[in-house]
């Protein structure tokens, strides 16, 4: 395995404003799961500059005895039971890690207090993994980026001593019934002790503000390579049987987020429109009664670089979220990869969503969707076409970078 024992080249662009240095990212999402994320593509952006160690997700108790294991979790308790390689070159500059611990599952506990006291010892063993990986790739000085994994990172800035945590708030993990009961007391803890706080909405990062100063926006990035207009796709193959004109989604299909009415009030409304849906979905929409529905289509889980030929292949783009408060202030990245396309595009209104009201159609409520789709399907002219295009390259993850990289710089001691 390589392993860079000397600083990064500090030979860069000089809006750049940190380089050379050690960062070790923790957050919600293994390195190992195959969907996209903002972690993911933060870690790319640092590790052009830095050296980067990213922390998979450790293993709870109840997941390593659980019968039920996706491919990527199998590989990380086969490590654990078997040995092998813990760490892993991702590319140049840039590490894997999977942590050997198991902890406790505790989100059962009623009592706050208790939950923390335990939690501190499932901290401890995390961050003596985390310590044996900084200790191997000779990693000094780190800077701790947390993407918003409030329970594992509660007490690392005790027992790492990093030169700077960075806390990323991009979800409103307080919305979730998993995690309201602790979390209401114990995210408001983290951001208190955090050095910096960054957030990819300006919801959160106001909210975040009301707890600690030092809480700042930095936009949001698109990959708008992957999702790019230009590009010429071929129709998927399970979508050469459904009629035009298509309405799509791309996106998990997650109950506590998207609303099945909206999509069964758009199917009912004119059955001669076909609604795709593309994504992996949970067990309570899967028992939704849109899936008795003629033209309503689900196509489950595709891998990323799939997901443009979808969107290509859609007449008009939605997202039909629920209103409550985990889609108020979250930053619908979707919308971003529907509009880098030219896609037309009918959303629920919500706090975040305001920034693209100039370039979608946002709906008050289920009954509105029909009338927007309409108007969507025709109003298409090329420089509209256009203009949506150019607003998706304006948030570039090299600008969301550069805020970051400020955001850090005002705090950074060395």
């Amino acid at each position: 395995m390589e392993v860079s024992t000397v600083p990064v080249s500090a030979t860069t662009d000089e809006h750049i404003a940190i380089k050379g240095k050690d960062i070790v990212i923790i957050g919600l999402q293994p390195w190992y799961y195959d969907i996209g994320s903002n972690c993911k593509n933060i870690a790319m952006q640092f590790a052009q500059h830095n050296r980067v160690l990213y922390v998979n997700l450790p293993i709870n108790r109840k997941t390593y005895y659980s019968k039920k294991k996706d491919a990527g979790i199998r590989k990380h308790f086969n490590i654990i039971k078997n040995g092998g390689s813990k760490i892993k070159l991702i590319k140049r500059n840039m590490w894997e890690f999977y942590p050997t611990s198991i902890v406790e599952s505790l989100n059962w506990l009623p009592s706050t207090t208790a939950f923390k006291t335990l939690n501190y010892i499932n901290n401890k063993r995390f961050a003596n993994d985390i310590k044996y990986a900084v200790n191997y790739l000779h990693f000094e000085n780190i800077i701790l980026f947390n993407d918003n994994d409030i329970f594992n990172g509660l007490f690392l800035k005790e027992l790492l001593t990093p030169s700077l945590y960075v806390y990323y708030c991009r979800d409103f993990l307080q919305g979730y019934d998993y995690w309201r009961k602790h979390c209401r007391k114990l995210e408001p803890e983290l951001i208190r002790k955090a050095d910096t706080i960054v957030a990819n909405s300006t919801f959160y990062s106001d909210y975040c503000a009301t707890i600690n100063p030092n809480s700042y926006y930095i936009g949001q990035g698109c990959n708008t390579a992957i999702f790019n207009h230009l590009d010429n796709h071929e129709l998927p193959e399970d979508m050469r049987s459904i009629g035009r004109p298509v309405i799509g989604y791309i996106g998990s299909i997650d109950s506590a987020r998207l609303d099945a009415r909206i999509i069964e009030t758009i199917a009912k409304y004119n059955p001669g429109w076909n609604v795709v849906l593309v994504g992996p979905e949970d067990d309570q929409f899967a028992q939704s009664s849109v899936h008795q529905l003629p033209n309503v289509h689900f196509l489950g889980k595709k891998p990323l670089q799939q997901l443009p030929a979808y969107v290509a292949a859609f007449d008009v783009c939605i997202n039909p979220q629920l209103q409550n408060q985990i889609t108020q202030g979250n930053y619908p990245l979707k919308i971003d990869e529907y509009l880098a396309m030219g896609k037309p595009v009918v959303a629920t209104r919500t706090k975040a969503m305001q920034l693209f009201e100039p370039y979608t159609w946002l709906a008050n409520e289920p009954a509105d969707y029909p009338a927007l789709v309409e108007r969507a399907l025709v109003q298409n002219s090329e420089t509209v076409k256009e203009a949506r295009i150019a607003f998706a390259k304006s948030h570039s993850w090299e600008n969301s970078m550069s805020e970051l990289y400020k955001a850090i710089s005002k705090h950074l001691k060395n």
